[in-house]
């Protein structure tokens, strides 16, 4: 009988002991996976081509450059015989400010930046006292293309609901590929509305 119990007991002690290793590698297994799905990198929506003129842009941080409307030519637009400037004033990793001044006018401010949908334009608009204009921070996300010297922004669901007129409209912001031009462009159902060209040959400091 003693015999028996011992047999017995080895017999348990054997099956403890296969059994504990089976359960450590599937909670290792289990734990390894966690931890890649956690450490994996997103995917980031703001494209290659829209980071590398994020980038481009960037590097006019600082300075300013005077524009002038190239469209419409027949003088009848109210920025037409206007100064007009662009202060690229402010840049972080996400995010490029530049105040668009019409002559004395200083209450644009474009806001170019990365966003979880890609590439974000805005149009910033504030009074003199700094106070938010009525229409403001109307825009859209950069269509995806393998140009990166111009991105274009059509209306978003926000601009169609504060300005049903611009609900077809699309902004090009465009470096020319010879590093001398910026132009900022409007279209409004596929027809060009306005366009200034701004010279970066000359920044004014």
């Amino acid at each position: 009988m003693k015999k028996l119990l011992l047999a017995m007991g080895v017999a348990f002690t054997f099956a403890s002991c296969t059994q504990q290793p089976q359960a450590s590698n599937t909670s290792t297994a289990d734990t390894e996976a966690t931890t890649q799905q956690e450490t994996a990198a997103p995917q980031s929506p703001v494209t290659a081509t829209q980071q590398a003129f994020f980038a481009e842009l960037s590097k006019l941080c600082g300075k300013s450059f005077r524009g002038v409307a190239v469209f419409p030519a027949d003088g009848k637009d109210p920025f037409a015989g206007k100064e007009l400037t662009m202060h690229v004033q402010a840049c972080s990793d996400t995010t490029i400010r530049i105040p668009f001044h019409v002559g004395e006018d200083k209450s644009r401010t474009w806001v170019i930046r990365q966003m979880e949908e890609g590439l974000q334009l805005k149009h910033d608009h504030h009074h003199e006292d700094g106070t938010p204009d009525e229409v403001t921070m109307y825009g859209g996300i950069a269509m995806d293309t393998e140009d990166a010297s111009t991105m274009r922004f059509p209306a978003d669901a926000h601009t169609a609901q504060l300005i049903p007129a611009a609900s077809t409209n699309e902004w090009n912001l465009v470096l020319s590929p010879d590093g001398r031009t910026f132009s900022y462009i409007l279209k409004r159902d596929n027809q060009l509305r306005f366009q200034a060209d701004f010279d970066l040959t000359k920044p004014l400091h």
